[in-house]
Parts: C-alpha cells; structure tokens; sequence
C-alpha cells in the first residue's frame, strides 16, 4: 500500500494558534458581554434611585416640617468622639429641631459589639450641645440604610420622616424609607465636602450600594434585628 501523505510542515502549529486565538477572542467577549452588563446594572440602579428620590430632596431651608428627624449613624472614634461626617449630620439634625422643622430626633447606628456604640455617641453629642434628653430616641440596630429604615417603620413606628445624612447618600435613604412605607423628605449636609478624598470616596461607594438597594427593595427581606415594637419615638412626641 502507499504510504499516507505527510502533513505540511507547520500545518500542526498553525491549527493551534487559530484555536488559540478564537477561544482568546471568544473569552475576550465574553468578558466584554460582562462587564457591559456590570455597567448596565449599576447605572440603572443609580437612574432608579435617583429617580425616586426626585421631588423629595430639600435645604434645610425648604424642607417640611415632619415630626422626627431620622439621623444616619456614621463612624465613632474609639474615645467616642463623632467622626466629622457624622458630628455634621448631627448640627443638621439639631439645627431642625432648634428651628421647629421636626420634634423629635431618631438616631440609628452600629451597636453591634458592645464597644462601639454609635447611638449612644450621637445621644451625647446631641446633649453637649444643648438637646433635651427626651427628644433623642435611640435605635442600635441601623446596621445599614435599608435596616435604619425599616426599622423606623417597623419597629419605632415612625410614619413621616425627614431624613439627615449627607448629600451623596440623601438620594439612597430617601428613596429606600419611602420603599418601605415611609413619607420621607430629606437634607442633605455638604460641611464636610473639604475632606475631598474621603468625600469622594464615599460617593464613589454609592453606585454598589445602589445596586445592593435594587436586591434590598426586591427580596423585602427583614432587617437582621427587627425585634418588637419600641414606643421611644411616641413617648418623646408625647414629651412635647
């Protein structure tokens, strides 16, 4: 029998380089197809909230009146001191309550460990600083914005809000306390835009945290402590 041809030479390689380079240019797309889709869900999950929030935003000037001020905790020293960003939303919320443009004062944050504890920080500050005790409700369980806020709702029976955090995170807070069943406006402090990189970093978080939001909103899932109704909020309007 005749003996088989031989393959041109460098025929072997050449096939593999041309399946090399389709499954590189394959990967490529894919990767591509990926990170287009990354972009078109936080983009739309920034539309969304910004969306909602829109017509609900104010100064501090034309904000309505509303009987509590919901205040977003924010980082706490390790002396219990108020980091800038919150001790500013703190003067916001006093400077409300010092004008009449709410009655009483919630403030939510982090007391998971029993050393860090931010309500009973910003309850100081608020005291030094010339608030009554009886006007300051606190909550230890606003681990994040969703939890502070249906918690609001839900545990301290809050049904009309103005919230106070600063104004890269307003958009986010309002919309999702009024997903949850509140009638929420907000204010928005910018005192502490100086501190530019922190600042920016913060709004920069604000596009996954958006996304986190469109989950959040979707499950209705239940705040990690939801925990039984708390009368603080009706006592302390009661207190006049």
């Amino acid at each position: 029998m005749p003996s088989k041809p031989a393959p041109p030479v460098g025929a072997a390689p050449a096939r593999r380089r041309w399946w090399q380079w389709r499954t590189v240019r394959g990967l490529a797309m894919l990767a591509a197809a990926g990170l287009h889709s990354v972009l078109l869900l936080i983009v739309g999950s920034v539309l969304w909230v910004r969306s909602s929030a829109d017509g609900h935003l104010y100064t501090e000037q034309t904000v309505p009146v509303a009987p509590v001020a919901l205040v977003f905790g924010a980082q706490v020293y390790a002396d219990g001191t108020p980091s800038p960003f919150l001790e500013a939303r703190l003067e916001l919320a006093r400077r409300l309550l010092e004008t009449g443009k709410v009655k009483v004062l919630l403030v939510s944050g982090d007391n998971m460990h029993h050393d860090y504890d931010e309500p009973t920080a910003m309850r100081a500050w608020l005291m030094e600083h010339g608030v009554p005790d009886r006007k300051i409700v606190r909550d230890y369980a606003g681990f994040d914005t969703y939890d502070t806020c249906a918690r609001a709702k839900r545990v301290f029976g809050v049904t009309q809000v103005t919230v106070v955090t600063q104004s890269f995170h307003l958009p986010r807070a309002v919309m999702l306390c009024r997903r949850l069943g509140l009638d929420a406006a907000g204010v928005g402090d910018d005192s502490v835009s100086k501190y530019t990189s922190v600042w920016r970093a913060n709004a920069r978080r604000e596009y996954p945290a958006c996304v986190k939001v469109v989950y959040d909103v979707a499950s209705g899932r239940d705040p990690v402590y939801l925990g039984q109704h708390e009368t603080g909020v009706e006592d302390a309007l009661r207190s006049g």
